[in-house]
């Protein structure tokens, strides 16, 4: 058996700067540390910073007042629970990814501008209730998950209104292009007003399903690493299925590696298996995943597949900089 390695894989500089930010948080203030739902979708991330004395929970109201430190996760959040920090005077550290930030700003442009906002995004995701919380009028914004719900559209309402939209940055490139362009033929006369899916969809997520469609041409099957309420690692096991291959699955970690079904799948003839992770998993799970495969297939053959190399860095908080320094 042969395991080709997707490159890029694994954590996205956004990720690697809000774990980062909870541990030099820990080092700053001291712990407890408080973050405001999961810093990112995957259960070992987590683990591992509760690990080092970090409180994750759902809303603010869980947060005692003498919190030495409140961090908001990498998803956003929206504009009333930042108020609502700010009238407990929270001392709030910001882990939201600068891109997930990138689109916020344009929800404001849009609505300084009156542009009526289509989101397209994952109903009840992190992010989108975040994004979406950036205006405090919801008339102004309508969320668009499938592209049944551009069909549903009546765009007669849209004749007299600029319009525009924002996506979640951890969608299916291919779907989300899907619904722009049926958007953009149901809104024939607003074509002017919409921006490009590059300006959402975060370059990290083109990345990886870019990498996984790679991996398709050449494997059968194909592994991603991930948690199951990972959007990003999700859409990669949609775009492996959609590209063809015959066995595609999103695990935790080794342990709950299906040996039978992979030894099943190597003796029907089907030997190359792809594997990548989404980006909320560390690489020690990719790692581990391997070595739980030697351990079965003592003679497999493994093959880094690069696409593309990622030099993106995002720096943190200048507030954090400053507290790690007068510590």
């Amino acid at each position: 058996m042969k395991i080709y390695l997707a490159n890029p894989r694994g954590f996205c500089a956004g990720v690697d700067r809000a774990v980062e930010i909870v541990e030099k948080s820990i080092q700053a203030y001291g712990t407890p540390i408080y973050v405001r739902h999961e810093i990112v979708h995957n259960k070992h991330v987590v683990k591992s910073l509760e690990d080092k004395g970090t409180i994750f929970v759902n809303e603010l109201s869980e947060i005692p007042d003498n919190a030495k430190a409140v961090i908001f996760s990498a998803h956003g959040v929206s504009k009333a629970v930042e108020e609502q920090a700010k009238k407990r005077n929270l001392n709030i550290i910001n882990a939201t990814c600068p891109l997930v930030t990138k689109v916020h700003s344009l929800i404001q442009k849009y609505e300084n501008s009156q542009k009526h906002t289509f989101v397209i995004g994952h109903k009840n995701h992190a992010e989108v209730i975040g994004t979406m919380g950036q205006l405090a009028d919801l008339k102004n914004m309508t969320l668009i998950s499938t592209e049944k719900d551009v069909d549903n559209l009546q765009a007669n309402d849209y004749e007299n209104t600029h319009v525009a939209f924002v996506t979640q940055t951890t969608l299916s490139v291919n779907e989300t292009s899907k619904i722009i362009a049926k958007l953009k033929e149901k809104l024939k006369n607003k074509l002017e007003d919409l921006n490009s899916m590059e300006d959402n969809v975060c370059y990290s997520t083109t990345n990886r399903q870019n990498a996984i469609r790679e991996l398709a041409n050449i494997c059968d099957g194909v592994i991603v690493l991930g948690s199951k309420n990972s959007s990003n690692s999700n859409r990669l096991v949609d775009v492996a299925k959609n590209q063809g291959v015959k066995y595609a699955t999103l695990i935790d970690d080794a342990s709950e590696l299906d040996i039978d079904a992979i030894k099943n799948f190597n003796s029907s003839g089907m030997t190359n298996i792809g594997i990548s992770a989404g980006a909320s998993a560390p690489e020690n799970l990719v790692q581990g995943v391997i070595s739980c495969l030697e351990e079965n297939f003592p003679n497999m053959e493994i093959e880094n597949i690069q696409t593309t190399k990622e030099k993106m860095e995002f720096i943190i908080p200048p507030k954090l900089i400053r507290a790690l320094k007068n510590k």
